[in-house]
C-alpha cells in the first residue's frame, strides 16, 4: 500500500499544481481530467490517499489545528516566524494567511479527486469484480468524507462540490453529505482483518464507523454518536496497546489500537508526509529540525496537574533528554519542548519522513462513546468507557461524578489522551472552551469570529460572489 501511494502521487502533481493556481479554485476535476482519462480505479483512489502526504500536511496543517490551540505555540526561533505561524499562534490571523489557504485547497483537491474516483469506478468497463467496484468506491466515499470533515469544522458553511464551486451550503447540508458518505462506506467496505497483507492501511468498516461516530458527536447526536462507538469497540477488530507511549513509533504502525493513519514511509525517490517530522523536529545543538509546533507550558502543567507523567512523557520531547532510541537531546536546543508524537526515529532530520501519522484509534473512540454516554445520562456506562483510557496510563479511575462534573473530565481526558493529534482547536470550539483556554494561554479568542476560520483571501477573488466568514 505505501509503494503504491508513491507511484499514483506522482501522476497528479501537475494538476495538483494546476489547480492550485487555477481560475476555479474548487474546480478540481475538470484540472486533473486530463491525467486521469486513462487511470484505472485502483490508481485513481491511491491517488486520493496520496494527496494526505502532501507538504501541506507537514506544515500548514500544524498552524491551523494545533499551534491555534492552547495545546502548542509557534517554536522555532523567535526571529522565524514560519510564514503566518507567528500570527496563527497569537489568533492574530487573516484571511491572507497562507495555512488556511493551503488546506482549503489541499482538502478540496482530495475531494475532487474521490469524486473522480467514484464516478469513474461506477462506470468502468475493464477487469474489475464487482466486489472490487464496491470496496473502491467505498474507499473513497470514506476519504471524501474525512476531507469534507475538516472543512466544515474549520469554516462551517462550505461548497458541496458538486453542487457549485461558489455557494456555501448550510453546514448540517455538507454534515448530512458526509453522514450518506460513511453510511454508504461502511456498507461497502471490509473489516481491517478482512484485508490482504499489502492492502493493510485502507479504509476499512471500522474507519468509516469510527469517523462517523465522530462526526456524530461534533454534532451533538449523541446516541448515534455512542452506537456506532460501541459497534467499532466491540468489533473485535481493535484493542487499546498496553503501552501507551509506542503507539507513535514504527513498531505499533497499523497496530491493534489503530483504525486509519497515513501510510507514510518515505521512499526515495517519493515521499512520506514531506517533511512532518522534520519541521516539528528539535532545533538548534543536537536538533534534527525545525523547531515549530512545541508543546504549551499550558500542556506541561495540564499533564503534571493530573500526575499523568505516562502520557506527559510520550508526547513531550524535553531539552536534555535522552530519548526511547538513544538520541541525546542537547539541553542547548533552541526550546524547551519539542512534540515527540512527531518523532521520526529512524529518519530523524531528513525530509522524508518514515512515519505514518495516525489519525484514528481506538483511544479516542472510548471517549467518544463515554462523551455520548454522559450527555445521554447513563453515568456508569460513561465513566466505564473514561475509566479504560485512564486506566492503561496507570491513572486513577473517576469516580463518584456525573453531569457537568464527568462532562469536564471528560474533555480534559480527550486533551491529555489526544495531544498533537490535531483536534484541540476544533474540540475546543465545538465545547464552547475556546475563549477561557486561549486567554488561560495569554491568547485572545474574539467570539463570534474565531469560531469559524477565514475563507482564504485567494479564494475571495476568484470567486467574489462566496460570502465571507464575520469578522475577518
Amino acid at each position: 500500500m505505501k509503494k503504491q501511494y508513491r507511484k499514483i502521487v506522482c501522476m497528479f502533481f501537475a494538476a495538483a499544481f494546476l489547480a492550485g493556481c487555477s481560475e476555479d479554485y474548487l474546480d478540481v476535476p475538470s484540472r486533473e481530467d486530463q491525467l486521469v482519462g486513462e487511470a484505472t480505479p485502483d490508481e485513481l483512489v491511491i491517488g486520493i490517499y496520496g494527496q494526505l502526504t502532501e507538504w501541506d500536511y507537514a506544515f500548514s496543517y500544524l498552524g491551523i489545528t494545533e499551534i491555534l490551540s492552547d495545546n502548542a505555540d509557534k517554536g522555532s526561533s523567535p526571529s522565524d516566524t514560519g510564514g503566518d505561524k507567528q500570527e496563527l499562534d497569537q489568533l492574530l490571523f487573516t484571511s491572507s494567511s497562507g495555512s488556511f489557504g493551503a488546506m482549503w485547497s489541499n482538502w478540496y483537491k482530495a475531494i475532487g479527486r474521490a469524486t473522480i474516483a467514484i464516478e469513474t469506478t461506477e462506470t468502468y468497463e475493464g477487469n474489475i469484480t464487482d466486489e472490487h467496484r464496491s470496496r473502491l468506491i467505498g474507499e473513497a466515499e470514506f476519504l471524501r468524507a474525512y476531507n469534507y470533515f475538516f472543512l466544515v469544522r474549520g469554516w462551517g458553511d462550505v461548497p458541496l462540490q458538486h453542487i457549485s464551486l461558489v455557494n456555501r451550503v448550510p453546514k448540517q447540508e455538507v454534515y448530512d453529505y458526509i453522514e450518506q458518505d460513511l453510511l454508504d462506506a461502511i456498507d461497502r467496505l471490509p473489516q481491517k482483518s478482512e484485508y490482504a497483507a499489502a492492502d493493510l492501511g485502507r479504509a476499512t468498516k471500522g474507519a468509516a464507523q469510527a469517523l462517523l461516530s465522530k462526526v456524530y458527536l461534533y454534532q451533538e447526536k449523541w446516541q448515534e454518536a455512542y452506537n456506532m462507538a460501541q459497534t467499532v469497540i466491540t468489533s473485535g477488530e481493535y484493542g487499546l496497546e498496553t503501552d501507551y507511549s509506542v503507539l507513535w513509533r514504527a513498531s505499533s504502525e497499523n497496530g491493534t489500537e489503530s483504525i486509519f493513519e497515513v501510510q507514510a514511509r518515505g521512499e526515495s525517490v517519493a515521499h512520506g508526509v514531506q517533511q512532518y517530522s522534520q519541521t516539528q523536529g528539535a532545533r538548534g545543538t543536537s536538533g534534527w529540525g525545525w523547531g515549530f509546533n512545541i508543546p504549551s507550558q499550558n500542556l506541561l502543567d495540564a499533564f503534571n496537574a493530573e500526575g499523568d507523567n505516562i502520557r506527559r512523557d510520550a508526547t513531550i520531547i524535553f531539552a536534555g533528554e535522552t530519548l526511547f532510541d538513544g538520541r541525546e537531546v542537547s539541553a542547548s536546543v533552541e526550546n524547551p519542548m519539542y512534540n515527540e508524537k512527531a518523532y521520526s526515529s529512524a529518519n530523524a532530520g531528513d525530509s522524508d519522513g518514515d512515519k505514518n501519522i495516525r489519525v484514528l484509534r481506538l483511544g479516542e473512540i472510548y471517549l467518544i462513546a463515554a462523551e455520548a454516554a454522559n450527555e445521554l445520562g447513563n453515568t456508569a456506562t460513561a465513566l466505564s468507557n473514561l475509566n479504560v483510557v485512564r486506566e492503561r496510563v496507570s491513572l486513577d479511575p473517576v469516580e463518584g461524578v456525573s453531569g457537568d462534573a464527568l462532562r469536564q473530565a471528560i474533555w480534559k481526558e480527550r486533551r491529555l489522551e489526544l495531544a498533537f493529534e490535531h483536534d484541540r482547536w476544533f474540540d475546543l470550539v465545538r465545547t464552547g472552551q475556546a475563549q477561557a483556554a486561549m486567554q488561560a494561554n495569554g491568547k485572545t479568542f474574539i467570539v463570534g469570529t474565531h469560531e469559524l476560520f477565514p475563507i482564504p483571501y485567494n479564494q475571495l477573488i476568484q470567486t467574489p460572489e462566496m460570502v465571507q466568514n464575520p469578522g475577518y
